[in-house]
């Protein structure tokens, strides 16, 4: 297998070899919540999540599905040459509602021109029995990512982060998925630099993600944003955010730790800026990018390949 940056899988190595052309993604709001903020299970959301639940860069979220999809197209309008676009439900649990809503929408984004596929954010313990049968059904002649958020396995942050559902649901959801719809690609979201957490936890999550299934991993450094509860955690000096060469270290360590056919879809966010608290060194994505490539070419992480040709 032959990478583009000379290492490992990337998601724009992935996604050219599916469809043959640049990919782009288009973030919508589906209208659905979570069960950690309605009540089902708790209220607030996960401690790190925004208001608008992890969908701060879609551009009109109280839209229909066709023109968030016309905004959104517009927006990028001056990347896009002859690339195709994914349409990406990211804000809040993307498969906690009735399957005929959902059913609805997944196809009027499916309908749209130039959507060549879904990716669905939603939680391991939000996919029952008629979830399941949807999603079968749509990736029988569509591509399908779905994405799961896990963020870290060890037992004492999955319950400071308010996560509210137990590992083994994420290893059971990524198992029915395996036998149930093989044509998915199931991603994992995971973040780094969670209070307490050392380097040794950070890299088992990521090799519990991989033991258990996972086609994709998403690597996030965690952010503390205006309105999370997190915010009042680090204002009280609870935690501290990690440095960027710290960062750096931890992240050159998974890379390596992934194999080779699971594909490294990020490895830094950036939070919003008019939201963002800490750390402000990730608010300009060019200059994290940059100094990640140098850091990796320094430490011959890379054997000196450039990064920014992947994001």
């Amino acid at each position: 297998m032959s990478f583009s940056n000379g290492f490992y899988y990337s998601a724009n190595d992935f996604y050219r070899s599916l469809f043959g052309k640049k990919v782009y993604k288009i973030a919508l709001s589906s209208g659905c919540t979570c069960p950690n903020r309605d009540g089902s299970k708790a209220y607030g959301g996960c401690i790190f999540c925004s208001s608008s639940g992890s969908g701060d860069f879609i551009q009109s979220q109280n839209e229909s599905i066709e023109m968030q999809l016309e905004k959104g197209r517009e927006f990028i309008s001056s990347k896009i040459k002859d690339g195709v676009i994914i349409a990406y439900f990211q804000s809040y649990t993307n498969t906690y509602a009735k399957p005929e809503y959902l059913k609805k929408i997944y196809f009027q984004a499916l309908s749209f021109p130039g959507v060549v596929g879904l990716a669905i954010g939603t939680r391991p313990d939000c996919l029952d029995e008629k979830i399941i049968e949807l999603l079968s059904e749509l990736s029988k002649n569509h591509f399908i990512q779905l994405e799961l958020g896990l963020q870290t396995v060890k037992e004492s942050s999955v319950k400071y982060i308010n996560r509210c559902y137990e590992n083994c649901e994420y290893e059971k959801a990524v198992k029915i998925l395996k036998e149930r719809c093989p044509k998915i690609h199931v991603v994992t979201h995971l973040i780094f630099g969670l209070p307490g957490e050392s380097e040794g936890d950070m890299l088992s999550s990521l090799d519990y993600a991989v033991k258990a299934g996972s086609d994709g991993i998403k690597i996030s450094l965690l952010h503390v944003l205006k309105g999370t509860r997190l915010l009042t955690d680090f204002e009280n000096g609870k935690f501290k955010s990690m440095e960027m060469e710290e960062y750096f270290s931890v992240l050159g360590k998974a890379i390596s730790n992934t194999p080779q056919n699971v594909v490294i879809h990020r490895l830094t966010g950036d939070g919003p800026k008019k939201i963002l608290i800490s750390p402000l060194w990730t608010a300009d994505k060019k200059k994290v990018l940059n100094s990640m490539t140098r850091y990796f070419r320094e430490n011959q992480i890379f054997q000196g390949k450039n990064l920014l040709a992947k994001f």
